[in-house]
């Protein structure tokens, strides 16, 4: 019997919550919609569910799961350099790519808010709720495993964006363990998103 059944299987209760929890979210933000705008549904689903998850389920101080301000010297000094360095690449990216263009210039309307509402749920998803919950189980490697989901997440987007996303998933990762806050990576993120639109758009 113990050759049919193995060893017994134990698992931690929160992360095995986390990781059917975020998948089930990404699938759903996939397939339906809530509202007529898609910020304000991945705001409730990436920012919202998360966060009530935490309080009420896990009965825990959300500041666990990175929703602070963290180390904001370290924070606003990656988020300087991130920026500076992003810039030039996501300016050109945006304007001269017939890709990114076609994508990204009709995402123009409301910005800059529909990228703050849209951003800062995914970066509370993966870089706050995935990756504090993924680091207390798997250490490190949470900064690689958190960003796997962050790229599927991009498919159908241009591919050169997509190909990079493993890489600055892990970046966005790094920066919000190093600073002990999901705010900073959300701070570059939004940035460079709202930078490539306007570029695509031919308002910059």
């Amino acid at each position: 019997m113990k050759f049919l059944l193995g060893e017994r299987l134990r698992f931690d209760w929160k992360t095995v919550v986390v990781t059917i929890v975020s998948a089930l979210l990404l699938i759903i933000d996939h397939y339906y919609a809530f509202t007529a705008w898609k910020h304000w549904d991945r705001f409730i689903l990436y920012f919202v569910v998360p966060l009530l998850l935490t309080v009420v389920l896990f009965r825990e101080n959300p500041k666990n799961y990175g929703f602070a301000f963290g180390d904001w010297k370290l924070g606003l000094a990656y988020a300087v350099l991130g920026v500076v360095l992003m810039s030039p690449v996501i300016y050109a990216l945006g304007r001269y790519s017939g890709d990114m263009k076609v994508y990204y210039m009709r995402l123009l309307p409301g910005l800059p808010w529909t990228t703050f509402l849209d951003l800062i749920g995914w970066e509370f998803f993966f870089r706050g709720w995935i990756l504090f919950a993924y680091l207390r189980r798997f250490g490190h490697d949470a900064l690689w495993l958190q960003a796997v989901p962050f790229a599927l997440a991009h498919i159908g987007k241009p591919g050169v964006e997509t190909l990079s996303t493993i890489f600055g998933g892990f970046a966005f990762g790094w920066v919000a363990y190093r600073t002990k806050s999901f705010f900073w990576s959300f701070l570059i993120h939004w940035f460079i998103s709202t930078l490539i639109i306007a570029a695509a758009a031919g308002v910059v």
